[in-house]
């Protein structure tokens, strides 16, 4: 029994020696998602890709909220048919603007995320690289409860996917 406690404490203390060389290192993805040229470049490029729709889209909400004022206007001096129609008229105009903007977003959001995906490639490609490059043993992403300044890479991981 006492030999078996003195294994324990001799296997025990040897771990701790294996842990004590460990090197860790904490990326903020979030930091990285935000500074990243690659971000800001693809930003440009969707904005860039659906400024024309987005254009058009303004000039449309501007057209309806014109066309209502305008109805709002005449609306006490209209026959009852005329109001009825140009009343059909401006919810159709409403509910097709609607459907622009809501299909606009999703197109938006499907191009965002590949742009994304793309991005989180490049992400994990620098994060190995400068892990091997520095001889880390252990790289953490988000989702952590605390890290230290002196363990956060994020910095580093920047200045690889060539933010100075």
């Amino acid at each position: 029994m006492k030999y078996k406690f003195l294994a324990f404490v001799a296997l025990f203390l040897a771990s701790l020696s294996v842990y004590a060389d460990l090197k860790v290192g904490f990326v903020q993805v979030d930091k990285i998602l935000q500074e990243a040229p690659q971000t800001i470049e693809s930003n440009k490029k969707l904005e860039k890709e659906f400024s024309s729709r987005t254009d058009k889209l303004k000039t449309d909400i501007k057209t309806l909220k014109e066309k209502e004022a305008a109805f709002s206007k005449d609306v006490l001096t209209m026959k009852e048919s005329e109001r009825a129609t140009r009343e059909k008229g401006l919810a159709q105009f409403r509910v097709d603007i609607q459907r622009t903007e809501r299909e606009l977003k999703e197109d938006i959001n499907i191009r965002r995320n590949e742009e994304l995906g793309g991005l989180q490639d490049q992400i994990n490609k620098a994060v190995t690289a400068v892990s091997k490059a520095e001889n880390y043993d252990l790289v953490v992403y988000s989702g952590v409860a605390y890290a230290s300044k002196e363990i956060d890479i994020t910095d580093k991981i920047l200045k690889s996917l060539g933010k100075k």
